[in-house]
């Protein structure tokens, strides 16, 4: 089957019955059969196909995202796709929002990141479908707000064919000294709900030095990243409100 034969395969029961760490360790160990250039990312995004069987006769699909393809930046140092993977592990710890498994490893191009990839409906974007789905987009906008994110555009929420609105393009995130950009503007001012308040009350504590979590972030972002996770958790914490924000300063480019 080529790349082309698995977009346009019947979803049939795509991954059913499999765990999430089941998912994880195929995007790990699968050997990366095909390769396709995205066409519309700023870096050297693939989408891949990998060599398992998930059921459903329906091919594992993943987006590649190698160190190599990485066009420099002034405000983040090399090895976006490490955040990739950070994002993904503090959301697993959270339980919110729903971003696809990540992992790191080898690939055509090198080391990157490798994050399953989402069957989604081309014709919506954060712009067309914010008005009916607020609760799920208050936590990707928290989390944008938690992680420092530089790049949350309206084409970065993907809706399955369950859906379900899934959290992609991780990689501006945790830098202390980058500004949160964000198309989600509506929730400035706003108090965070509390099933997000709760969240950061049960996740600070696996961030304390020496605690599961804060190793596995301090493998993959430096430590003033992580100290800067910490501080903006006790200060959400302390005051459980989005920032107010700038429409011009702090919105992306561009905004899909």
């Amino acid at each position: 089957m080529t790349l082309q034969d698995a977009f346009n395969a019947p979803r049939g029961p795509y991954l059913e019955g499999r765990s999430e760490d089941d998912v994880l360790d195929l995007l790990k160990t699968s050997e990366i059969a095909e390769t396709g250039l995205h066409p519309s990312g700023s870096n050297y995004v693939f989408i891949v196909r990998l060599e398992a069987d998930v059921g459903g006769d329906v091919p594992l699909l993943g987006v590649y995202k190698p160190q190599s393809g990485e066009r420099p930046l002034r405000d983040f140092p090399r090895g976006l796709h490490r955040r990739e993977r950070a994002a993904y592990l503090l959301s697993r710890a959270l339980g919110w929002p729903a971003i696809p498994p990540t992992v790191i490893r080898d690939g055509p191009h090198g080391e990157g990141s490798v994050q399953l990839f989402i069957h989604a409906d081309t014709n919506e974007t954060y712009f067309t479908m914010r008005g009916d789905r607020s609760e799920q987009f208050e936590l990707i906008a928290g989390f944008d707000i938690l992680v420092n994110n530089a790049d949350r555009k309206g084409g970065a929420c993907l809706k399955d064919d369950d859906g379900k609105v899934w959290a992609i393009d991780q990689g501006l995130t945790f830098n202390p000294h980058a500004r949160v950009r964000t198309v989600m503007f509506e929730y400035c001012g706003q108090r965070f709900s509390a099933h997000l308040v709760e969240g950061l009350e049960r996740l600070r504590p696996k961030l304390a030095d020496g605690a599961g979590l804060s190793a596995e972030l301090g493998e993959l972002l430096s430590t003033n990243d992580v100290d800067a996770l910490c501080e903006r958790i006790d200060r959400l914490l302390a005051k459980p409100v989005f920032p107010m924000l700038d429409e011009y300063y702090n919105v992306p480019w561009p905004l899909v």
